[in-house]
């Protein structure tokens, strides 16, 4: 995965971010995100997946500076964004990068309208000439995203939840963002309603060419929408791959775990399939600091010395 810096539309470098919990000797320190490193090159989906808590979630609002990170590096379109950033600055980073929250029904505001929300971002970037222009704008995105602009005027709870997260796509593709954050967009919804959500996020990737992060649980959703996948567990990223790669040959045993809870429509398979479950003490970094290794070509994987030698044989 030789990603060039000229390419990088988001450039992550050594990102930590801690919280904290009680005070003296009751302090805790939560490491929710512990020093990851990726990039995101230009029109490229990358897929962060983990279970529940790992951290990803986290990582994309320290991105968006939801959270002020604790320590590293985010640059996006090569400037720095992590550090303290001017009035004007901060509305650049918040006009060319976009979050799609995963509960549709929290992230819009019941008392403003459907053209209000998708125009908030408009009338925030002086993004229209006036109001015919930001209308015209408005119904256009409606129609991308699946709906009509019959449904300007209504207000959301009006909407099923497969109908707010449109609105909520329309909303965050509206300024027409470098970078949108996909933060598990599918999960809160009905089965049914799913595919539809992620069929059509998939189809306006290919057609207005987004440079995606897409955060999920599952690994087959994942697969399915990404070009490159990071697991993360712990805060880590303890395995990066290109998707087809990462499917074919997982290494480390927390992806073979996530990899084998995937359920499949085959009552055979089903019967008989195995779960692999992940025990972190066969782990032993007390003499081996472990870090991020490229074990094959654009194949990274966080391990030891020794466990890198053994990953090797299994390649």
């Amino acid at each position: 995965m030789k990603q060039t810096k000229e390419d990088a539309v988001l450039r992550v470098e050594n990102l930590k971010q801690y919280f904290t919990s009680g005070f003296g000797k009751k302090k805790i320190v939560v490491k929710a995100v512990d020093d990851i490193s990726f990039t995101i090159n230009k029109g490229e989906a990358f897929g962060l997946v983990g279970e529940s808590g790992c951290g990803k979630t986290t990582t994309g609002r320290s991105i968006i500076r939801l959270y002020e990170p604790t320590g590293g590096n985010v640059y996006f379109n090569g400037k720095l964004i992590s550090r303290k950033l001017s009035k004007e600055e901060k509305k650049s980073v918040t006009r060319g990068i976009q979050m799609i929250f995963q509960d549709p029904i929290a992230s819009l505001n019941p008392r403003m309208t459907v053209k209000e929300i998708i125009g908030e971002g408009l009338k925030i970037n002086n993004l229209c000439d006036n109001e015919e222009h930001m209308m015209e704008l408005i119904y256009n995105m409606l129609e991308t995203v699946g709906l009509t602009k019959d449904h300007a005027t209504r207000y959301p709870h009006e909407f099923s939840g497969g109908q707010r997260q449109r609105i909520g796509i329309a909303r965050a593709l509206i300024t027409n963002p470098d970078l949108v954050i996909a933060d598990e967009p599918i999960s809160a919804l009905d089965v049914s309603i799913q595919a539809q959500v992620l069929n059509l996020l998939n189809e306006l990737k290919k057609k207005l060419g987004l440079t995606v992060l897409f955060i999920a649980h599952d690994l087959s959703v994942v697969k399915y929408f990404s070009d490159t996948i990071g697991v993360m567990y712990n805060g880590k990223i303890v395995e990066l791959a290109k998707s087809e790669e990462l499917y074919k040959y997982p290494l480390h045993p927390y992806t073979k775990s996530l990899l084998s809870a995937i359920p499949l429509a085959d009552p055979n398979y089903e019967r008989h399939r195995k779960r692999i479950y992940y025990d972190p003490s066969i782990h032993n970094y007390d003499k081996e600091e472990p870090e991020l290794v490229e074990i094959r070509p654009g194949h990274f994987i966080y391990a030891s010395k020794s466990e890198i030698e053994q990953y090797k044989v299994l390649i």
